[in-house]
């Protein structure tokens, strides 16, 4: 659930500001609500929604497309440069599994701008500069951190990697070998497989969001392949810059038009993720996956609404009611604190903006504890729908979500890196605060209705990582089960 963003108290522009702007808001509430004359007992005290207005950046766009974001922040000589990239593995050839992300290794590993990998590294290291790179699912980023003395010439290298990376053909190969052996080893934590076949059961195996890169997948990619992807994909007008720290504005634009003004526009791809059909959606769905393990690893749960749903603030607080809020939430109490099933439990909404969001429920518990963990995870999603939520529960699910938004904003990066994230995924760049607004006005009726019409005891995906002499007995009241059998990696 995203932190929001509220408005009132201003504060100064640095990081070291912000952070004790927040310690004073909280002290100041505290005063309050104890009168001034001490503090009261602390059960017995009530606080205000704290107000808190971080600093605006300034936002430009060059003539090329290139949006940056600023924000003067000169409390110690340091600059961040971060982009966002308009790229991301929804883009990979259906036999190629994976190119986006090596392309976005080797574009930091492997030399560019005219420089060697060696060289890049020995001069970053010279300066204490560093640049990373990396392109993922929906996105690709990029930053660099420098001292401001030395940010001409990291903002050279950097842009170097950006635009005209070598795809060193050593490093290439290496990256091909680092990725391998990082399939051959993921079938080992029995963590990382419910999660991955979890995505699978929802979006399916093809599915841009759950399809993964195989052995065969890496070795088909080529040095020509990458060099090819990033000529298709990165272009200017795909790109966010956030720059803050210690420089002056004037400046800063003239550097970074000196380093990417001169860049062409291109065609930007565009993030489209298809949706899917759950099928029937009347009978729950039931696999294991089996692991020598005393211990069961379960994910329960079903696809959901994404973040700019009418209904993803009711959903969200709903969620944080259930299980998402940790020691206070209704499944800690229950599964773990009441009934000492679960040592880790609760649930999660990912509600993003380019595809399905998931609503989920995990655990991990004691093989011979499976079926009730997952008969107490049925009872909840019940209560969820047919009880309305306790007057202290939705004061304190209210009170936590607008009150934590201030730490969403402890320093000038994050500050831009909201602005930047928001903008990326085609949200105003008032969004925060209006979910926030919408919290403030949230009643129990509310989230009954949302409980009711989006959490779906009979649409269950579910799927337990454990021993497969006790999974098929203990998931055989939910439905039919099936084993997911692994193949070997390598």
């Amino acid at each position: 659930m995203k932190m929001v963003r509220g408005k009132g108290v201003g504060v100064k522009k640095s990081g070291m500001s912000i952070v004790l702007g927040m310690a004073l808001l909280l002290v100041s509430a505290v005063t309050a609500c104890a009168g001034g004359a001490g503090l009261g007992d602390p059960r017995t005290m009530t606080f205000a929604p704290v107000e808190f207005s971080p600093p605006e950046p300034e936002r430009v766009v060059f003539e090329n497309g290139m949006v940056v974001y600023l924000l003067e922040d000169h409390e110690l000589p340091l600059i961040t440069l971060t982009a966002t990239i308009r790229a991301g593995s929804w883009l990979d050839p259906a036999d190629k599994i994976g190119l986006a992300a090596l392309t976005g290794s080797v574009m930091r590993t492997g030399g560019g701008g005219g420089l060697s990998a060696e060289q890049i590294d020995e001069e970053l290291e010279q300066f204490a500069g560093e640049v990373s790179i990396g392109i993922g699912r929906q996105s690709g980023s990029a930053s660099l951190d420098v001292l401001s003395k030395d940010f001409t010439r990291g903002l050279q290298i950097f842009a170097g990697l950006i635009r005209t990376p070598a795809f060193d053909p050593a490093r290439v190969e290496l990256a091909k070998l680092q990725a391998v052996e990082g399939i051959r080893r993921r079938q080992d934590n029995p963590g990382s497989v419910v999660g991955r076949e979890f995505v699978k059961m929802l979006y399916g195996t093809d599915h841009p969001t759950a399809r993964e890169a195989t052995i065969e997948s890496v070795r088909r990619i080529t040095r020509d392949d990458l060099a090819a992807f990033h000529r298709a994909s990165l272009h200017p007008n795909g790109m966010i810059l956030g720059v803050t720290g210690d420089f002056k504005k004037s400046d800063m634009l003239a550097s970074l038009r000196g380093a990417f003004g001169d860049w062409a526009k291109g065609a930007v791809p565009q993030l489209t993720i298809a949706d899917v059909s759950e099928g029937d959606t009347t009978t729950p769905v039931i696999r294991f996956v089996d692991k020598d393990t005393t211990q069961t690893h379960l994910r329960v749960g079903h696809l959901s609404i994404k973040e700019n749903d009418a209904d993803y603030v009711p959903v969200a607080i709903a969620n944080d009611i259930l299980g998402g809020s940790s020691f206070r939430s209704r499944l800690f109490n229950d599964v773990r604190t009441k009934r000492g099933l679960a040592y880790s439990v609760g649930s999660r909404l990912n509600a993003g903006m380019h595809d399905q969001g998931v609503w989920l429920m995990r655990a991990e518990t004691k093989s011979v504890s499976t079926q009730e963990v997952i008969e107490r995870f049925i009872a909840n999603i019940e209560r969820m729908r047919s009880e309305l939520v306790s007057d202290a529960e939705l004061a304190e699910a209210k009170e936590a979500y607008v009150n934590s938004f201030i730490f969403s904003f402890s320093s000038p990066s994050a500050i831009v890196g909201r602005l930047v994230e928001l903008e990326y995924d085609g949200l105003p760049k008032d969004f925060l605060q209006q979910l926030r607004d919408k919290v403030v006005k949230l009643t129990k009726e509310d989230i009954l209705a949302a409980a009711k019409k989006h959490l779906h005891p009979d649409r269950l995906k579910i799927i337990a990582v454990g021993s497969g002499k006790t999974m098929p007995g203990a998931l055989s009241p939910f439905g039919e089960v099936k084993e997911i059998k692994l193949q070997p990696e390598g």
